[in-house]
């Protein structure tokens, strides 16, 4: 890819990955972008970094030969998140130049020992702490822990008022040579982004939304011209467009968040499958929009982002061995470790010899401290009787009107 100008002294270099799981579990159909960036002042910094996997660091080498930039010329390697897709680099780049000086948080040396057996010429830093380049140019460094690691930091250029977060303001998707800026993309393009956003959120940051909401509160008292993360685009037209973006997505861990609501079901032999058609005609009649998922055929990463942004969730699912259906309970499991918590819901499936799928849901909700306000379930022994269906319509257009309910509460609270 080619090196692109940020602002006057301030580069960005990229990379984009496609074809793995990122995280090693998460799907990415439309790729991701790893970005660093170079800042000139006297001496030179870079900022964040790329993976070490096949052929990404020589992408970023490539670049700084375009800008006629030999290794030797950075003087500092600033660290704000040691992730290995941000950090891997370090490996390559320490074999290449081994007396660059590392700018990083407090909590970070551990993991730079662990992961690459680094140890020396680091410099920690914490909030308020700065670091001159020269000709201006002065970095600011902020603690962002936990945004999502704990080490997490943001550095901020004084000078062109650019942001440099990390993974905070990140998304999915691969970018272009000639568009990586909000001012260079269609609004087409723009709302492209603003979705991977959304699932990249779900995937990544979910679970740690209460300190993202800190870290956002945290940096309020900056002048922001620029936001420049470690994944996506740069936003430097309207930088306050993907911050209020992150402010709503943040705000849905607890709920409420859109006023729509996710079914999520599975079926062994058809009997709960087929109560499915019946209970989404029964929420959309209610003018409640549903996303509608199977399990196990669908990606946990876009079940997430669908449980993510709904404020109701219908969970389909029969017993399996006295317990959850297995794809479902794994599903379940996962979207309580992302915090997911304060959403309505309901829960329908059948049985054989014996129940059991409804008792492990309300023990697993408990444990996991899910606190979901579920309507009361209605199962039934093999395939659904016409009363039964009836019942399940019943509690679908209950499930949408309590979700119309709590939107409108808080429309009306803000």
């Amino acid at each position: 890819m080619k090196i692109t100008e940020v602002s006057d002294g301030i580069f960005r270099l990229s990379a984009n990955v496609r074809d793995i799981l990122f995280e090693g579990m998460w799907h990415i159909p439309n790729g991701v972008a790893m970005n660093s960036y170079i800042v000139k002042g006297k001496k030179c910094a870079i900022i964040d970094g790329v993976c070490d996997w096949d052929g990404v660091p020589e992408t970023l080498y490539a670049q700084l030969e375009q800008m006629k930039i030999k290794i030797t010329d950075i003087d500092y390697v600033i660290v704000n998140h040691m992730e290995p897709d941000h950090s891997g680099w370090l490996r390559s780049f320490r074999e290449m130049r081994g007396d660059f000086t590392i700018i990083c948080s407090e909590k970070a040396p551990p993991l730079l020992e662990a992961f690459y057996g680094i140890t020396e010429n680091i410099r920690t830093v914490k909030s308020g702490d700065t670091l001159d380049l020269g000709d201006g140019r002065v970095l600011a460094f902020e603690d962002i822990p936990n945004v999502h690691w704990p080490e997490t930091m943001a550095t901020y250029d004084t000078k062109s008022c650019t942001l440099f977060p990390c993974d905070a303001f990140g998304s999915f998707g691969a970018v272009s040579d000639d568009a990586p800026y909000d001012d260079t993309l269609t609004e087409e393009h723009i709302e492209f982004f603003e979705r991977e956003m959304e699932r990249y959120y779900a995937n990544i940051v979910a679970a740690f939304s209460k300190p993202t909401q800190d870290a956002i509160k945290k940096l309020g008292g900056i002048e922001i011209k620029c936001i420049a993360p470690g994944h996506g685009i740069v936003w430097r037209k309207d930088p306050e467009r993907v911050i209020r973006s992150y402010i709503r997505l943040a705000s849905y861990a607890k709920g409420p968040a859109r006023p729509e609501v996710t079914v999520i079901w599975g079926s062994m032999y058809g009997m709960t499958e087929s109560a499915v058609k019946p209970l989404v005609q029964a929420i959309e009649a209610e003018g409640v929009p549903t996303r509608v998922h199977r399990v196990p055929e669908t990606d946990m990463s876009f079940i997430l982002d669908s449980v993510f942004q709904s404020s109701g969730v219908v969970l389909g699912m029969p017993t399996y061995e006295y317990k959850m259906f297995p794809p479902m309970a794994a599903a379940v499991d996962e979207i309580a470790k992302k915090r997911i918590i304060n959403r309505k819901a309901f829960r329908f499936g059948s049985y054989g010899w014996s129940g059991g799928a409804q008792r492990d849901l309300e023990e697993t909700a408990s444990r996991l401290k899910m606190h979901w306000d579920f309507l009361e379930p209605v199962e039934f022994m093999g395939k659904p009787t016409e009363e039964d269906i009836k019942l399940i319509r019943e509690r679908g257009r209950q499930l949408a009107r309590a979700v119309k309910e709590w939107a409108l509460e808080k429309t009306s609270g803000e």
